[in-house]
């Protein structure tokens, strides 16, 4: 199976409202992808849609080479889960809870529960009703990783979460990974996304508007620039280098600074003539480019051989 999944012009309407606007998109199997968006930009509507739990308006939408709809027993039993506002019985305590998952899914060593509980400092013996949001979220992530399912699909999965159990929960998406495991995890948070994604998308008003990975989304965006020489440089120096922008040279000749699209290297080939004693060459995050793909009017999306993106229609509110 190349394709964990595949969605073709997967569109979702709600009354006059639309909530995917002919989706297309191929996720590879063994990748963790990223899938970006504010509140309301379609990514919960995308998931519900994967799993059956909302039926499509048009399009289609093909999960570990199974029909959701056709075959959604089957694909549930290959699938983790944490949804975007995951509750849980609070009648019972966390340990009894999580058997009663265990044994639904055909049995999980209870060694294996007690590990990722372990791991993300989360106490067995507690009334769930007695929670805190956060602890209630470290439920949600116990009961999806467990039985080390082929497609982890995760909606917000650092939700409450404080910094310490999030690093905790990247590295078990690392692992995941590193076993073979597919991740779907969709996220406000630039940050967490960065650190685990083989590829992003970003969606806007149930659309995709960029396909990449975080190297290539970088590579079309800009970058400040300031570079301090030994002796001054003459002021043609630098004036033809591509992807420049405002570059200029201080009163004394030795510092260099502006702005630079693309790839830094005919500015690197252009440097090495002289004797460099310092380079700053600011990187942007990922919520930088994020937002710039929310700050503009309508945005052709960037694409990569392993996935397409397309775009159709006006969009309205997302789900």
């Amino acid at each position: 199976m190349e394709n964990a999944i595949e969605l073709r012009e997967l569109t979702k309407t709600y009354g006059t409202r639309r909530g995917l606007a002919g989706l297309s998109l191929e996720v590879c199997a063994g990748e963790v992808f990223g899938f970006l968006g504010p509140n309301g930009a379609g990514k919960s509507t995308t998931i519900r849609l994967l799993l059956d739990l909302i039926r499509p308006t048009g399009g289609t939408a093909t999960v570990l080479g199974l029909d959701p709809r056709r075959d959604g027993v089957e694909l549930r039993g290959r699938v983790g889960y944490l949804a975007g506002d995951f509750v849980c019985d609070g009648r019972q305590n966390v340990r009894t809870y999580l058997r009663f998952l265990a044994a639904l899914r055909g049995g999980v060593p209870q060694e294996r529960i007690d590990g990722l509980a372990d791991r993300l400092g989360l106490d067995q013996s507690a009334k769930i009703k007695k929670l805190s949001k956060g602890n209630r979220q470290k439920v949600g992530l116990v009961q999806a990783f467990m039985h080390t399912p082929e497609l982890l699909v995760l909606d917000e999965p650092t939700s409450g979460l404080d910094p310490l159990v999030q690093q905790t929960f990247l590295d078990l998406v690392s692992e995941a990974a590193a076993q073979g495991q597919t991740v779907f995890m969709s996220s406000h948070v630039m940050a967490e996304v960065e650190a685990v994604a083989d590829r992003v998308g970003i969606i806007r008003d149930g659309r995709l508007v960029a396909l990449d990975t975080v190297a290539g989304l970088r590579a079309g965006t800009v970058r400040d620039v300031r570079i301090t020489f030994a002796d001054p440089v003459p002021e043609a120096a630098f004036a033809q280098i591509e992807g420049a922008q405002q570059l200029r040279l201080d009163g004394h000749g030795t510092t260099l600074t502006g702005r630079l699209t693309g790839s830094p290297d005919p500015l690197v080939k252009a440097l090495a003539r002289y004797t460099v004693t310092g380079i700053r060459l600011t990187e942007p995050a990922l919520d930088e480019l994020f937002h710039s793909y929310y700050a503009g009017a309508e945005a052709a999306p960037r694409t990569t051989p392993a996935g397409t993106a397309t775009t159709a229609g006006t969009a309205g509110t997302a789900a």
